[in-house]
């Protein structure tokens, strides 16, 4: 285990040496990768992001394909799951269509998904991390937060001494690698993990934190996707420091608790908690067709084997699900989701028949190369009121 902080204000992570300065070299270990921040070891909120998960662990599992584009995802018709670095160099990108990352880069090899064996490694990964804290809030298969506070009392080594050994046991005994962010909310700690890739390390420290947001695209803070980016251009707000600028009281009226939290954040403000025990909020699955279908009835004939998957994920996790979502992706990559509440139910029959009264709704005229359905307010029936006992009876 690496040695206690002390008074420093750098990491070696090569070997995760407490250091009292940036050096070139590290005194320890004689590596190179010293990295220095005046607030580094008081900083406790990290947050791992496992650098290409799924196409690392092919490359970890096939040695013959390290140098190689690698590409993860469905055939011919099907999208990219993951890729590793020397394919996205190429252009490749996740949710691109599998034609598109082939014109791009003619040379990628392309591999089915296998969720199983990513799963067991995301298993492996995330013991790892309760080995250092029990705050461990699972973001992803590949992705979480750590909060860090007291590992210095329990280890005697700091948060970031911490997050340097912990990647370093990904490496060392489950082949895969990872990039850290460090702050002192989850904000700035997930914005730190994606400035510094593969391999990286970024701290973002309090001292710093709004002069840094103020330049960036309000798209950066949590919650910002392109339906209220759009509405904040709209209102003239594009940057952080465009939203730091306008008065809690307006943004909360303009859009709502939203608008408080975005004001917080752009002073560099979360409150939000590393929350180890994170529910499910939705169960679903899914299905890429080889080719264009627009005949509700073959529709219907493949929604059937899905809502059968979704049934026994159900089953599996002991949940019910009320409210029925239908996902369809047309020929032209356009994504509609339709929903519809039921009687709490984890029944294949039941899935499938709401599935395919959302299908009837649409009507013939469309094709779609995806379908997918799900279940979203997840109930437990062990702990949770049964809310249709007096009700209809499932359908």
């Amino acid at each position: 285990m690496p040695e206690p902080t002390a008074v420093c204000l750098a990491v070696c992570r090569d070997c995760a040496a407490a250091l009292p300065r940036r050096v070139e070299r590290c005194p320890k270990c004689d590596g190179r990768r010293v990295f220095a921040h005046p607030e580094l070891h008081a900083l406790p909120i990290g947050h791992i992001d496992c650098d290409a998960f799924y196409a690392t662990v092919e490359k970890r599992d096939r040695p013959e394909l390290a140098d190689k584009p690698v590409i993860v995802g469905g055939e011919h018709r099907g999208v990219v799951a993951a890729c590793c670095y020397v394919a996205r160099m190429a252009g490749v990108r996740s949710a691109m269509p599998i034609r598109e990352a082939l014109d791009r880069c003619p040379d990628a090899v392309i591999l089915p998904p296998d969720m199983a064996k990513y799963r067991q490694v995301g298993h492996r990964a995330r013991a790892l991390m309760e080995a250092f804290t029990p705050l461990v809030e699972p973001i992803s298969i590949d992705e979480a937060f750590l909060d860090l506070t007291g590992v210095e009392e329990r280890l005697s080594i700091s948060p970031a001494q911490a997050l340097v050994e912990l990647v370093h046991r990904f490496e060392r005994d489950l082949g895969i690698t990872a990039s850290i962010g460090l702050s002192y909310c989850k904000l700035l700690a997930k914005i730190a993990s994606d400035l510094d890739k593969p391999r990286g390390f970024s701290v973002i420290g309090r001292a710093e934190a709004v002069d840094f947001l103020a330049p960036k695209s309000v798209s950066i803070l949590w919650g910002v996707g392109p339906a209220l980016r759009q509405k904040l251009w709209a209102d003239g707000i594009r940057s952080v420091g465009d939203l730091a600028q306008r008065e809690e009281i307006w943004l909360a009226r303009r859009y709502g608790a939203m608008g408080r939290r975005l004001y917080r954040f752009a002073q560099g403000e979360d409150t939000r908690r590393v929350e180890p025990e994170t529910p499910s909020k939705s169960i679903s699955a899914e299905e890429t067709f080889d080719w264009d279908i627009g005949d509700l009835k073959i529709l219907k004939h493949e929604l059937r084997p899905i809502a059968e998957k979704v049934a026994r994920r159900l089953e599996k996790a002991g949940l019910l699900g009320r409210n029925v979502v239908l996902k369809l992706k047309t020929a032209d990559f356009q994504t509609l989701t339709r929903s519809q509440r039921i009687a709490p139910t984890c029944s294949a029959e039941a899935l499938w028949r709401a599935g395919c009264e959302l299908l009837d709704r649409e009507g013939e005229g469309r094709e779609y190369r995806l379908i997918g359905i799900g279940c979203a307010e997840l109930v437990d029936p062990r702990t949770d009121a049964q809310p249709d006992l007096f009700g209809a009876p499932e359908p």
